[in-house]
């Protein structure tokens, strides 16, 4: 069994990926990501055969986009293939979340 340090990698983008290019399974993937304070604008989108849980570790997101309001510490929303989120940080401090993600019943490789 590998152990991957997803939090330890360089996030010069603000989110590490860790998937198949690390695990060599198309089946799963997570990311890691972070905004700074005021940090507007980044685009959520699993994309074609795809599904994506986002969930808030750390601050608020603030949403809009398939869904539009703030989304706090601890809660999530589920995305479907193009179904797409414009997230942003507002507040004072980092806002950190994580997307678990794979493929649909359609996106299947």
């Amino acid at each position: 069994m590998k152990i991957f340090d997803v939090f330890g990698k360089s996030m010069e983008s603000g989110e590490q990926l860790l998937g198949s290019r690390d695990t060599g399974s198309h089946a799963c993937y997570v990311i890691y990501g972070k905004l700074k304070p005021g940090e507007q604008g980044r685009e959520l989108k699993p994309g074609r055969g795809h599904e994506e849980l986002i969930l808030v570790l750390n601050g608020e997101l603030q949403m809009s986009g398939q869904s539009s309001g703030t989304l706090k510490q601890g809660q999530a929303v589920h995305l479907r293939g193009d179904e797409t989120l414009s997230v942003g940080n507002k507040g004072a401090s980092e806002a950190v979340y994580v997307v678990a993600g794979g493929h649909s019943d359609e996106g299947h490789h």
